[in-house]
């Protein structure tokens, strides 16, 4: 078997913290493969992956690219190399069209000075034919799905000629339609002699689309395995150290639900938009439920999570916090009033990433740490070191919070947001991209909130999680509730009929019109 990837005693220290975040790894990739690396957050696996894309320099080994050794020290570098990379967070323009977001950064230009446009739509609608993808090269990339935009940002790989590709985390934000259409492209390249590196945690899904798993656990490479000869409860266990179940237990409230949160024909125009963003949305938030509510990106998910949070103006209706008018509040009169809200980008939303851990865990109540207008440090550094030890946080109250791994970020931002919440709590996209102990540790939490009598809002399009967790499930399409799932239909309703709803193919009678 000819290798396309070689990489042996991978070392990666980063110096300010002395974590060996890669420590002596080695990794083989086939060439016109599908290997899936695994690992638990901060098991090492997006540092090694880093390595080889050139975001990262290597302390120690060697990578060798189609046999010979090279010296990777930029993605210009990784790029020349054949070595493409979709991070789990897009790197797109909204407001260029598929062709000007692929050609970016080698634009086809006449006499080597003006950019020729033509030419790259032409260009970019040969390889989006080629590959049977559902973009236009003419499209905006702000009006595409997130599925689309993923096409996209694989497109961008194809046109610079790459062999050998890197995705992190491909199918965090897709619906059971956009995975299967995103397998079968992945399986198509693999035809073309592309060679590629899954990032993921979804153990279901490394079975489906891998021919070999390599396994990580804190810097180190436990394996490598053939797909067919491992399941997932050992994939697991080598991941963790131990096998953790992610199923989620729905005990009932046996106290009486009462309306915490409503939203009365809640409506978001803005001008220039064929659709509104919210269109006339209606619902109440229970006390001892988890409310659900599903939807592809683009459908108006992300506008209810800003609405939520008091970052984003309605146009028309009102939002009510326990019978009191609560829709011209700012995000600041909301925290005051009790908002509790773990959002989606963790990364820029939620923390603070220069900022240390104690001044991201103290950033809603830092008047609670004052006297006569002084920090006090020492109750601060208390203060944190209870909670980081209570929510087993890896990291210590003066580390830059940047430096902690994704899952820890997490519960940094859970521990605060607990800390701050008092009957209703918002959670945004709270397992993407985490392991399964730490989405273990987020659904326990959302689990015990719900007992303690909280209205808790799960705003999530992972469709297992929202299915596994809500007590009732809202569906989004076009910033329109669809469907409203609950008791027995909830529980029969098919992954497939949930991503009808998403995708606009399907509508419960009583939200037509």
């Amino acid at each position: 078997m000819e290798y396309a990837v070689e990489m042996h005693g991978i070392v990666k220290i980063y110096r300010e913290t002395g974590l060996h975040a890669n420590d002596g790894v080695s990794l083989v990739l086939n060439k016109g493969e599908i290997l899936c690396l695994v690992g638990e957050n901060g098991a090492g696996k997006t540092t090694l992956m880093k390595v080889l894309y050139g975001l990262e320099h290597l302390d120690a080994g060697s990578i060798s690219i189609m046999g010979k050794e090279e010296s990777i020290s930029s993605p210009l570098v990784a790029n020349r190399l054949g070595i493409g990379m979709v991070h789990q967070h897009f790197m797109l323009v909204d407001d260029f069209t598929v062709a000007q977001n692929v050609t970016l950064g080698t634009e086809p230009r006449y006499g080597g000075i003006i950019y020729d446009l033509k030419k790259a739509e032409k260009e970019v609608a040969a390889l989006i034919e080629e590959h049977h993808f559902s973009v236009k090269a003419s499209n905006k990339v702000g009006s595409l799905t997130i599925g689309q935009k993923q096409q996209v940002e694989i497109l961008k790989m194809l046109y610079r000629d790459i062999d050998i590709l890197i995705l992190d985390e491909p199918t965090a934000v897709l619906t059971e339609q956009e995975i299967e259409a995103l397998f079968v492209t992945l399986r198509t390249l693999v035809t073309y002699g592309t060679s590629l590196i899954l990032i993921t945690h979804k153990l279901h899904e490394i079975k489906a689309i891998s021919d070999r798993i390599a396994i990580m656990r804190q810097g180190k490479m436990v394996g490598d395995f053939a797909t067919d000869s491992i399941d997932e409860k050992e994939i697991s266990r080598l991941m963790m150290g131990q096998s953790i179940s992610l199923t989620i237990d729905k005990v009932e409230y046996t106290q009486e639900k009462m309306p915490v949160l409503q939203f009365e024909d809640v409506s978001v125009v803005r001008k220039n938009q064929e659709h509104p963003l919210l269109n006339a949305v209606s619902f109440s938030a229970l006390s001892g439920e988890i409310l659900g509510f599903a939807g592809v990106g683009g459908n108006g998910l992300g506008e209810l999570e800003s609405v939520l949070s008091g970052m984003l103006p309605i146009s028309t209706g009102r939002v009510v916090h326990k019978g009191l008018d609560i829709t011209s509040l700012s995000t600041h009169a909301l925290r005051q009033r009790g908002l509790a809200y773990v959002p989606a980008d963790r990364l820029h939303v939620g923390s603070a990433l220069e900022a240390d851990v104690a001044e991201n865990m103290i950033v809603a109540a830092r008047s609670k740490f004052c006297r006569n207008g002084i920090l006090q440090q020492k109750r601060i550094e208390q203060h944190t070191a209870n909670l980081l030890k209570i929510y087993a946080i890896k990291g210590t109250p003066r580390m830059p919070i940047g430096t902690l791994s994704g899952g820890n970020i997490q519960k940094v931002i859970l521990a605060r947001e607990i800390e701050q919440y008092r009957d209703y709590i918002v959670f945004s996209e709270p397992t993407w991209g985490l392991d399964v102990a730490s989405s273990r540790f987020v659904y326990d939490q959302m689990t015990q909130l719900k007992s303690s009598g909280a209205a808790v809002i799960l705003i999530s399009s992972n469709l297992d999680e929202v299915l596994a967790a809500s007590d009732r499930v809202i569906v989004f399409y076009r910033g329109s509730i669809v469907a409203m799932l609950e008791g027995d239909e909830l529980n029969k309703v098919s992954k497939e009929e949930m991503g009808a709803y998403m995708l606009g193919l399907k509508r419960q009678e009583a939200f037509h019109g």
